[in-house]
């Protein structure tokens, strides 16, 4: 499957898609259409974020500009102010962090404070922006934001012509007298030219504006780009936001002329609000329920590879690169619907693939749902659909829910035993026992099998040096069980044989049993919950050396894998001895 091979690099990440990864939502904005306002404020956003990986999302996808249809734009500075501070301390807990911002001047700084990923919503339209990623690492996303049909066929007005054989008759007759003068005063070829446009010409009827189709306020000029266009603005119909002037003139009272900047985003969204809101039939009968989905395929897949081979030119290497056909941006519910169908053809590009249809208004249509909000199972079937076909990211807003469904379908439908190392450690009661017993309970959690063990060591106690010695060990398992749910099988392990997590516990203080996943196969993970690797595993002696029983050079081993290990006698809780094999 697709999902088994591909890579996607990101600044220091590299995410594999040996199971579909999930990518949290969070919109630092008062308007977006399903959570506007919820986490506009900077500490509600950072918290809600945090809770998101928690609950079992990879990657967090920030933004501080709603693009719903009919948004209004935000300039630059205030994206920023929004963003900045969320990016920031969410890339401080280990989270790999998208920012999903058209505004090359918002990636640039929020790549600075951390963020590994940057989602374009304009697909990389921009020069600049495309110059930024090219001399940068980040992760890209390559989004088609735009209209993929033809638009409807424009009204005109009919033209009768009297096609009478009197009329016919009476014609030619005039033309043959015509003629006759004309030959004698030697102005033939004139007469034959004024023929042209007669019983045989063809007559154009000019187009109407293309706002008169949805009422007149459409055709007044917005102001400024703080305001969504005119419905008839033209915008290209991949949606892309070109270099081309943008801008209209008008002349004042005073003779200056006031520049009109245009968005063409907005434009895009506007007309897709006004088609939702304005409906004006084109009733045609036809055989299918849905339109053809070829010429829409080629606009949408046409877009995307042309501008992934683009940002391969300008340097940005092809493993850094996912794509997004991007669901309700300017599309019907019909043309969302053909295109989550289509799904593997897009996967078949090569690049990962983001399925970004969360609580989206297609979600509504198909599953009679009104409020955004109440969307969210309707949006786990969709994107189920598209994970079968091959999408790797999925984009929701509901990360708990989600996840759920997620592992549960994914315990069934793929069998995938993955290895992890788990740190076992004990200095209360008989030390050797406690452990023995803990690897035992890690034996018996569902899904998984304790595939090696090392031998029992032990170490001097770390951070909290007042306190006994420690008996260290490490076991490999095999586990088809998410990160989260092998982690909360693991401290109920930990509570089952008496771990005080009382207020009365110190920190990193005496403990009958500490059992820490420290590394899965595949997986990198952020949050307070869980951080994986185990963002303390290259400083501990204690791990290291358990750990070279059961591979070659583990310190090699998780340098590959981007975890800096220090020498040996750099690091804290050194082995001092043997307690026999576990």
């Amino acid at each position: 499957m697709a999902y088994d091979t591909k890579v996607w690099r990101c600044g220091k990440y590299t995410l594999t898609f040996d199971r579909p990864r999930i990518m949290g939502v969070l919109n630092v904005t008062p308007d977006s259409f399903s959570d506007g306002g919820e986490h506009f404020d900077t500490d509600a956003a950072i918290a809600h974020g945090l809770a998101m990986l928690d609950a079992g999302a990879d990657i967090i996808d920030v933004g501080g500009e709603s693009t719903r249809p009919g948004f209004r734009p935000v300039n630059a500075d205030e994206e920023a102010r929004r963003v900045l501070p969320v990016v920031r301390a969410l890339a401080a807990k280990g989270a790999v962090v998208s920012i999903d911002t058209r505004h090359v001047e918002v990636a640039k700084a929020a790549v600075r404070v951390g963020a590994s990923i940057v989602n374009d919503v304009t697909g990389f339209t921009d020069p600049k922006m495309v110059e930024f990623v090219a001399k940068n690492t980040c992760g890209v996303i390559i989004v088609h934001a735009g209209e993929v049909s033809e638009q409807p066929a424009r009204a005109r007005t009919a033209v009768q012509l009297d096609t009478s054989a009197a009329a016919f008759v009476a014609e030619r007759a005039r033309e043959a007298e015509e003629e006759a003068a004309a030959a004698k005063s030697g102005k033939a070829k004139r007469a034959r030219g004024k023929r042209t446009g007669k019983l045989g010409a063809t007559f154009v009827q000019p187009q109407l504006p293309f706002g008169e189709a949805f009422g007149s306020e459409e055709k007044e000029a917005t102001p400024s780009a703080e305001v969504a266009p005119a419905a008839h603005d033209e915008v290209p119909a991949d949606g892309a936001v070109s270099g081309q002037d943008a801008s209209a003139g008008a002349q004042g009272a005073d003779g200056q002329e006031a520049s009109l900047v245009v968005d063409e985003l907005a434009a895009v969204m506007r007309r897709s609000a006004l088609r939702a809101e304005a409906y004006v039939s084109t009733y045609q009968p036809r055989r299918f329920t849905l339109p053809d989905s070829a010429p829409i395929m080629r606009r949408v897949m046409g877009f995307l590879s042309d501008q992934a081979r683009a940002l391969v030119r300008a340097g940005v290497s092809r493993d850094r690169i996912c794509i997004d056909p991007g669901a309700g941006f300017g599309k019907s519910a019909n043309e969302d619907v053909i295109i989550q169908r289509e799904t593997a053809k897009m996967a078949s590009l090569g690049y990962p693939l983001l399925c970004a249809v969360s609580r989206k208004r297609f979600i509504g249509a198909v599953s009679g749902v009104e409020e955004a909000a109440d969307r969210d199972a309707a949006t786990f079937g969709v994107c189920l659909g598209a994970i079968e076909n091959g999408a790797n990211i999925v984009r929701v807003h509901d990360v708990a829910g989600f996840a759920q469904f997620l592992n549960g379908f994914w315990s069934v439908a793929r069998p995938q035993p993955r290895r992890a190392f788990v740190a076992l450690g004990s200095n209360m009661g008989n030390r050797t026992d406690n452990i023995r017993a803990a690897r035992d309970l890690i034996a018996e959690i569902p899904l998984t099998c304790v595939s090696n063990c090392s031998r029992i060591y032990e170490s001097e106690p770390a951070y909290e040096t007042r306190q006994a010695p420690f008996a260290n060990a490490v076991v490999e398992i095999k586990t088809e069980l998410a990160p989260l749910v092998l982690l909360d099988e693991l401290l109920s392990i930990e509570n089952s044989l008496g771990r005080n997590r009382t207020k009365s516990a110190r920190p990193n203080g005496p403990r009958v049993i500490d059992c820490d996943l420290v590394w899965m196969d595949g997986e990198r993970h952020g949050g307070d919950k869980l951080r994986l690797p185990h963002p303390k595993l290259g400083e501990r002696d204690f791990v290291l050396v358990p750990l070279e029983d059961l591979m070659h050079d583990p310190a090699r081993f998780f340098r590959y894998e981007g975890v800096e290990v220090l020498e040996p006698e750099e690091r804290i809780g050194h082995v001092v001895g043997e307690l026999g094999s576990l």
